[in-house]
């Protein structure tokens, strides 16, 4: 089978594409170039990022692991797709006071969107697309869905909900049963990283304000009463939850509870204030159904670090989503995702609306 390798030169891409080779596959490395230097925004970055300038050396990594398994290498500019799908969504959902996850669209747009189209642009042909991505690709009845990974610590199936039926059917991830501790050993017997070799890089190590067009704004900040406790300049600046850099004294921590968009204040509660046992989700998308057509229980997670509870879920109007968990969850924050699984296997999904 041919298949083609998602390449970041990184630990998983590198042993995905190594074990699909000594599995017999003919194996094609590509991988995505993101940046834009004539781009404004990414001009003022002050840290690093899977999109930035240093996004080169991601490039001269996957090409060498790739020369020494002595396979092709491609690489394919991505960044108009990135700037237009990502980049525009992360500064328009800030500045409406949600929180987005880049991650969830680039999956879903860029990695197993544009760059299949590209690829087949460049006359590139392949059977199947391998990531190094740590979850496992399941039938669930006549449709396919996403499962978690052996290694639950490093599963990435929160990420990777917003995939439709004909992507799956298209993909492969060889790193399913396998732990990154496995793979960083394998990698480095075959001479394609040292030992020592570090994580991939995130999104953004710097401030997200950084990618933000907007000039400082100065607003109040504000209890659930509306008494005013202080000053801020610009709530994009805030996350729900958010506990430090308040610039508040008080007897007990603040945490922010509530982000106004349109009035620009930032509400702030106690520890307590910040848990709530429902949410609504909107643009829902399904995995293993084909749409919720009646309440269901199943394990919800609220972000991709937290722990699956418990929840009943409910269709609503417009492509809605009603979440009831069994247990109070701590800050449930607008523009995060919120992910439905059933014995491990992800049903479905939503942003959340508050």
């Amino acid at each position: 089978m041919k298949i083609l390798v998602g390449m970041s030169g990184g630990i998983d891409s590198s042993a995905a594409a190594l074990l699909l080779q000594q599995a017999g596959h003919e194996v094609i490395g590509v991988t995505m170039s993101m940046y834009d230097p004539h781009n404004p925004v990414l001009a003022r970055m002050t840290g690093t990022a899977c999109f930035g300038p240093n996004s080169t050396q991601t490039i001269e990594e996957s090409r060498a692991v790739c020369d020494t398994l002595g396979i092709p290498h491609h690489v394919v500019d991505l960044s108009h797709e990135f700037h237009q799908h990502i980049l525009e969504d992360f500064s328009s959902e800030y500045l409406a006071g949600r929180t987005p996850n880049p991650c969830v669209l680039c999956n879903r747009y860029i990695k197993f969107g544009a760059l299949f189209d590209a690829v087949e642009r460049m006359g590139i042909d392949f059977d199947r697309f391998a990531t190094g991505h740590y979850v496992r690709l399941v039938p669930y009845g006549d449709r396919l869905t996403l499962e978690v990974a052996a290694d639950e610590k490093k599963d990435q199936s929160y990420f990777l909900y917003r995939l439709k039926q004909e992507q799956l059917r298209r993909i492969i991830f060889p790193l399913a049963g396998r732990t990154k501790d496995e793979n960083r050993k394998l990698g480095a017997e075959h001479g394609l990283f040292p030992q020592d070799k570090g994580e991939s890089q995130d999104f953004y190590s710097g401030h997200y304000s950084d990618l933000l067009t907007c000039e400082p704004l100065e607003g109040e900040i504000r209890d659930s009463s509306g008494n005013v406790l202080g000053s801020h300049l610009g709530f994009w600046n805030y996350t729900i939850g958010q506990r430090k850099g308040l610039g508040i004294s008080s007897d007990r921590p603040l945490y922010v509870t509530a982000l106004d968009a349109q009035n620009n204040i930032v509400t702030v509660g106690y520890k307590e204030d910040t848990f709530s046992e429902y949410l609504t989700g909107y643009d829902a998308t399904w995995m293993a159904i084909d749409e919720l057509t009646a309440e269901m229980q199943v394990t919800a997670k609220i972000r991709s670090t937290s722990r699956p509870e418990q929840a009943l879920i409910q269709p609503l109007e417009g492509n809605r989503v009603s979440v009831r968990f069994a247990t109070k969850q701590n800050a449930v924050t607008p523009g995060q995702s919120v992910v439905f699984y059933s014995d491990r296997k992800i049903i479905g999904g939503a942003f959340i609306a508050g």
